[in-house]
């Protein structure tokens, strides 16, 4: 079989990794989402979102390092019933050149793959953020500066000195060299480097992990990402029996901690309550995130819909056609039969409307009695050659 889309078997199918990878940049989005809305009524909370990538990476290196030590799995991975196994493969000695397919796994991860692992799950994506951020930035610059004067020197918000085009004097070279400090230069260097760098960085790496998703979607891989295959890590779904021995050995973690508590009484008793909290918290931490952004999408929905239901216009009736304008003393009467032509008295032939009264005429009819008069023949209002207008009605 070419694509393994089932749930069977210990390997977990494209769809489940993909789902797994894709959960923490989609909280992330859900997390800032909420605190930007919390924001607009506390304001204190903007602070958080200035330092929005130093607080997700604190929160996703609390929960990684948890779920890593309780599941032997990433926070997302956990969630999809996923763990990770360290994988040896013996070289076959007939043929030294083929890899034997008997694979050696170990039953727990290392504390050395642990701590590599959050470094690969948390340390690199914040590192990639700021590059990001830096790399937006100095491209922003050179935007600004290709629209500045070409013999200025521009700052931008961010600190970075554009490029200076055209010539300058030597004076004016010493003068702006020793206005500039050497940290400014220092940063300035940083840019641009990152500015030549960062997109072929950016392009290396979503071409190997799109080559690593590809091959493990045509069973050419065991490894999903190119991280996983630097730090020789499977993922495979976890058993009930693993599943078992997860939770008895998260117990006895936790009761040797709970031993070790050193002080008075009442002083243990403090510790004991804190650490209570404290494994509460992580425990529910997975599914509390998960509940919590969808419920406050739940809630922000219902209240913009009462909002909306609220603020929309009435919607009334249609008003009542205007009454019928009155026939002037002095104008002509109108033909009882009203398919007549109140002109000519005959049926009418190309009916036009009067816009400034509404009486139907004869095109021919109305004008030549508008030329002549500039009224209306039945009200004797003020007309215009251009206010009569042709009714298609008949056709």
């Amino acid at each position: 079989m070419l694509f393994q889309v089932g749930g069977q078997g210990a390997r977990p199918t494209f769809f489940e990794m993909s789902a797994a990878q894709q959960l923490p940049t989609s909280l992330r989005a859900a997390l800032s989402y909420s605190l930007g809305v919390f924001a607009l009524r506390r304001p204190f909370l903007h602070k958080v979102l200035d330092y929005e990538d130093e607080f997700f990476a604190l929160l996703m290196s609390v929960l990684e390092s948890h779920s890593l030590r309780t599941t032997d799995g990433s926070f997302s991975e956990s969630l999809y019933g996923l763990r990770r196994r360290p994988v040896n493969v013996s070289v076959n000695r007939s043929n030294p050149g083929a890899e034997s397919n008997v694979k050696a796994y170990d039953s727990a991860l290392r504390k050395r793959q642990k701590t590599l692992s959050v470094v690969f799950l948390v340390v690199l994506p914040y590192f990639k953020s700021k590059l990001q951020s830096v790399y937006n930035k100095e491209r922003e610059a050179r935007l600004q500066a290709s629209l500045w004067d070409q013999g200025e020197v521009r700052f931008d918000e961010a600190g970075f000195v554009s490029d200076q085009q055209g010539e300058t004097s030597q004076a004016q070279v010493e003068t702006t060299a020793g206005e500039v400090s050497h940290l400014t230069r220092l940063r300035t260097n940083f840019a641009a480097v990152i500015g030549v760098c960062y997109p072929w960085i950016h392009a290396t790496h979503e071409g190997l992990s799109f080559a690593y998703q590809l091959l493990y979607l045509l069973d050419a891989t065991a490894f999903y990402s190119p991280g996983l295959h630097v730090l020789g890590l499977h993922v495979c779904r976890a058993t009930g029996q693993e599943l078992m021995d997860s939770s008895s050995r998260i117990s006895r973690i936790r009761s040797r901690e709970l031993e070790r508590l050193r002080g008075p009484p009442w002083l243990k008793t403090v510790q004991r309550v804190l650490l209570n909290c404290t494994y509460t918290t992580l425990d529910y931490a997975q599914t509390g995130l998960i509940a919590a952004v969808f419920f406050f999408k739940m809630m922000e929905w219902w209240y913009q819909s009462a909002e909306e239901r609220m603020s929309a216009p009435t919607v009334y009736p249609p008003p009542p056609p205007p009454p019928l304008p009155k026939v002037a003393k002095d104008g002509l009467p109108l033909p009882t039969d009203r398919t007549l032509c109140p002109l000519c008295c005959q049926k009418r032939n190309n009916p036009s409307v009067l816009s400034v009264s509404g009486f139907v005429f004869c095109y021919s009819c109305i004008f030549k009695s508008v030329s002549q008069h500039k009224r209306c023949p039945v009200t004797l209002m003020p007309a215009t050659v251009e206010q009569i207008r042709r009714l298609f009605h008949d056709l």
